[in-house]
């Protein structure tokens, strides 16, 4: 589980470097926002049919590091196989759109042709420092 004396790096207005494994075995790196569940999982929202979300269905092996927005010597990262789900993706990116931009809803639903889909990463190989 995510340790309570950092689960509020993850409630933040924090971003997080999110890595996978790329078809060519190399990582792909991307900075996005971040969530959690219940401390049990880091949860990344991205549209369906974008390379983070391919790389993880083709290998779920992740990780995710993300700074304390007020002390970049503090961070929680999280190591593990990640899951993939539509349900409640639309509504969480709104969420995350409230947290991030300040709005009521994700202002690019309409751009999107694709599901948004959430990476739900089991906090079970965690790190933290600070």
């Amino acid at each position: 589980m995510i340790p309570e004396s950092h689960v509020d790096i993850l409630e933040a207005e924090s971003y997080a470097h999110f890595a996978t494994v790329g078809p060519d075995g190399l990582p792909h790196v991307t900075p996005v926002w971040v969530d959690h569940e219940d401390r049990e999982h880091v949860l990344v929202n991205t549209a369906r049919g974008r390379r983070k979300e391919r790389n993880v269905r083709n290998n779920p092996k992740v990780g995710v590091s993300v700074l304390d927005p007020d002390d970049p010597y503090r961070y929680v990262s999280v190591r593990g196989e990640a899951e993939l789900t539509e349900e409640g993706a639309r509504e969480h990116i709104d969420e995350l759109a409230r947290r991030y931009f300040g709005v009521d809803e994700y202002p690019h639903h309409d751009e999107e042709e694709g599901a948004r889909v959430i990476v739900k990463i089991p906090a079970e190989n965690v790190a933290t420092s600070g």
